[in-house]
């Protein structure tokens, strides 16, 4: 080892306030709602996979407009929604609202929940926690606020879907923050396996596909550009020969894994679904 080796300074710890700052605004920008709204499949299914029951008690982290929040509630569990964005509980609300449901809404950082240990019998999110800024605080804190023998249920986007794919093709046109982590790695099993299985009693991990269905590809694009905050922001960061180019790429990743052939758009996307028993 040369004197050089040693005396090189360690490389600087990320700045994961300036990342959450970023996909804070991000998530805060268009009308997130209105993509989430088309997901509410993927909620119903996981409150299945968790064999939720009435009257327990469930929290649902970074739940935007609340679909797995409103489908615990028609299973009559008793539910609280968090999220850091107020403007996406409050569609949330409006959501419960029209349909009846008590539901407690409470704006809340998933990295710092405001709830004692063992809280709820159950914890959920819906491509929700994966976008935290520090992986490994998110965790711990779903896990902190689960009873034991209680159940952690998450659907989360993997690298090698189809919006894994889309983070992936952004990133090379706009590369995140410094210190940011893929929320893709949600979607790997060894890398939930890090995070979760020192508290764990089990971990079930099943692959399973969102299917994207619009009336076509362009159709897609105009909600994505409109409405989803990390395409929207990235747009809105590249100058125009950047957005054209950003548009073209994703427009080929959407080719790559269309199925339809009558112009509409018919896109698998998998996320993995993940049923975690506490200890």
């Amino acid at each position: 080892m040369t004197i050089a080796t040693l005396t090189k300074p360690a490389a600087a710890s990320p700045d994961l306030s300036a990342v959450k700052a970023k996909q804070r605004a991000a998530w805060s920008s268009g009308d997130y709602a209105v993509v989430g709204a088309t997901l509410q499949i993927v909620g119903e299914t996981l409150c299945e996979a968790m064999d939720l029951r009435s009257g327990q008690t469930v929290l649902d982290v970074a739940a935007g407009n609340g679909n797995v929040t409103l489908a615990a509630a028609r299973r009559w569990c008793d539910v609280t929604s968090t999220d850091y964005v107020p403007a996406l509980l409050e569609r949330g609300k409006l959501r419960a609202e029209a349909e009846g449901w008590k539901i407690t809404f409470t704006e809340a950082d998933a990295e710092a929940l405001p709830f004692k240990d063992g809280s709820f019998d159950a914890v959920v999110s819906t491509f929700g926690v994966m976008f935290v800024a520090d992986h490994d605080k998110a965790a711990a804190e779903m896990l902190r606020v689960c009873k034991p023998g209680g159940k952690v249920g998450m659907a989360n986007w993997t690298p090698e879907g189809f919006i894994g794919q889309l983070f992936k093709t952004i990133g090379k046109h706009l590369p995140p923050p410094a210190g940011a982590k893929s929320p893709a790695l949600w979607g790997v099993r060894a890398q939930l396996d890090g995070m979760f299985k020192a508290q764990a009693a089990s971990i079930e991990a099943v692959s399973r596909d969102f299917v994207f269905r619009y009336r076509s590809p362009q159709h897609w694009l105009d909600v994505f550009k409109g409405y989803y905050g990390p395409v929207l922001k990235a747009l809105a960061a590249l100058p125009a020969g950047g957005q054209q180019a950003l548009l073209a790429d994703i427009e080929a990743l959407i080719n790559c894994f269309n199925r339809a052939e009558d112009g509409t758009m018919v896109v698998p996307a998998e996320y993995l679904e993940i049923v975690i028993v506490k200890r």
